[in-house]
């Protein structure tokens, strides 16, 4: 009895001892995690890069696109800063700037990680079923390796968090009708790059790098009741931090869309202006 166990604990889901096959024992349709990973992620990368790229109907004041955030280009119609850091001798879209930052943190966020390593490079794409590589090297080797610079992608994140809620401010100012002046008020608009910037807060302050930083590291929390009250706080976050990840994937894409078919003259923003 205690033999035949050992065999079939040792040949679970296909995995022999030494030997990886295609057998898997699972009746549930394990597959569809990983397929609707594929796909939305696929989907926002494609839609991502194409909107980076296209340099036009990034603006409709007062709504500038996260994507386009900061934007530091003479050619921008709205200069973040106020002077633009690169002259007219730049040719090509603002977001090249600019995009790397918060797509290197998402990257090498630890959940993301699991996504795409289970979606894309069946790593394993689900419990018992087994991993396509024969081998395993894990985050020991390149580029994989680089994804141990997460923590550090972090303080590249809150700055670009900051400064799109400095956005979503702007928002609820608009030009009066003469463009002389300005007149606070609400409109669709204002509120997606509200709930976007809300969704991409929640998801920041609740990653692992975060936890860690507001007291993970230390061994007792003795003497430090902030920290302790940081630490808790983001800890509670962090068990929502799957859901911050797709809220605000999700609210990125939609606000950059809902922006473009404004500026592109598709659709009247509705808004109430005092």
């Amino acid at each position: 009895m205690a033999a035949d166990y050992g065999t079939r604990m040792a040949t679970t889901a296909g995995v022999t001892r030494g030997t990886v096959t295609t057998q898997v024992e699972r009746p549930d349709r394990w597959w569809l995690e990983p397929v609707a990973i594929v796909s939305v992620l696929g989907l926002f990368v494609l839609y991502s890069a194409w909107a980076g790229l296209v340099n036009a109907h990034y603006y409709s004041e007062p709504y500038l696109s996260p994507f386009y955030s900061p934007c530091i280009t003479s050619s921008c119609p709205h200069v973040t800063f106020g002077v633009p850091f690169v002259g007219d001798w730049w040719g090509f879209s603002p977001a090249v700037f600019i995009v790397g930052f918060p797509l290197v943190f998402r990257l090498t966020c630890y959940y993301y990680r699991r996504s795409y390593y289970r979606a894309f490079f069946w790593a394993p794409p689900a419990c018992t079923v087994p991993d396509a590589r024969a081998k395993y090297a894990g985050e020991t080797r390149f580029p994989f390796i680089l994804q141990n610079l997460h923590r550090y992608t972090w303080y590249l994140a809150v700055p670009i968090w900051a400064i799109l809620t400095y956005d979503a401010v702007l928002a609820f100012i608009f030009p009066t009708p003469d463009h002389t002046g300005f007149r606070l008020g609400v409109g669709l608009g204002s509120l997606i790059m509200l709930a976007n910037v809300a969704f991409i807060g929640l998801y920041t302050f609740s990653c692992h790098s975060c936890r860690y930083l507001c007291g993970g590291y230390l061994d007792r929390f003795r003497g430090a009741p902030i920290r302790y009250r940081l630490w808790n706080t983001v800890n509670r976050l962090n068990t929502r931090h799957g859901l911050f990840a797709w809220l605000s994937l999700f609210s990125v894409g939609l606000t950059d869309l809902y922006i473009r078919i404004v500026s592109m003259g598709w659709l009247v923003d509705p808004r109430i202006v005092f």
